[in-house]
């Protein structure tokens, strides 16, 4: 079980490269090893749309979020900002999330995006939905129903931490690459600890709840949030699965 994983301090790891230690603030508690391989962690992780209350413990929270800041970035900027939120934080802001989605309230995301595909990509998204309709139980005229499956994501799945990336506003694409970055980082290592997670895109929809929340200033903004815990096996949707495109549909290789 993660809650019981042995940690010990830099200076007691044997067999370890110094050069690879350095890369953590003095006196950082690093893990002997995660629950799995990180080839394991890519290819076992998905996304789970619901969860077991059970919570996260502090202490591997933060050895899973001090790995994820190991994440590359151009020229070292490290320009992610990462807000997490647990127990009664996170269900304020699931409550205010959920009255304005409820309620119609139109959004204000901070970063302009793009909500409608074409040609294969439009396949793949609708493939993705009914892949995930299918197991919920949802038919193509359940309104209702498709309803409901959008309101789970501003009652976050049920998951006891929440997490929002953001950057500064000022900063444009290629600088979202890099917070990107850090966000398959952080959830391969959530995987590796055995810790599910779901990336979603909606939670930039009311970027200044979370402003609002954690007290910030209206330069920095919201990308996305990820949610995250231990995964329930009896919610229908974590039964989903996808498939990815074969190789050559997405790289070239020449001599």
């Amino acid at each position: 079980m993660i809650k019981n994983m042995l940690f010990h301090k830099r200076d007691e790891l044997a067999n370890v490269d110094p050069l690879q230690i350095k890369r953590f603030p003095e006196n950082t508690m690093v893990p002997i090893k995660p629950t799995m391989p990180l080839i394991d962690a890519v290819t076992t992780r998905r996304s789970i749309r619901g969860f077991l209350p059970e919570s996260v413990p502090q202490e591997v929270l933060e050895h899973v979020f001090e790995i994820a800041q190991q994440a590359p970035s151009n020229c070292n900027t490290q320009p992610w900002k990462a807000y997490v939120a647990s127990g009664e934080t996170k269900e304020n802001l699931r409550r205010k999330f959920l009255a304005r989605q409820q309620n119609g309230v139109p959004g204000n995301p901070d970063f302009s995006y793009v909500s409608r595909f074409d040609g294969d990509y439009r396949t793949r998204q609708v493939e993705c939905a009914v892949a995930l309709y299918n197991e919920m139980g949802i038919t193509r005229d359940d309104k209702e129903g498709r309803l409901r499956a959008v309101r789970r994501n501003f009652e976050f799945f049920d998951a006891p931490h929440i997490v929002f990336l953001g950057m500064e506003r000022e900063f444009g694409a290629t600088i979202a690459l890099d917070v990107g970055i850090y966000a398959q980082t952080l959830m391969l290592t959530m995987q590796a600890f055995g810790i599910s997670s779901c990336a979603m895109g909606s939670m930039r929809t009311y970027p200044d709840l979370v402003r609002e929340t954690f007290e910030l200033d209206d330069q920095t903004g919201i990308l996305l949030g990820i949610s995250f815990g231990y995964e329930d096996p009896e919610v229908d949707a974590n039964r989903t699965q996808t498939v990815r495109e074969p190789l050559n549909n997405s790289v070239m290789f020449r001599d």
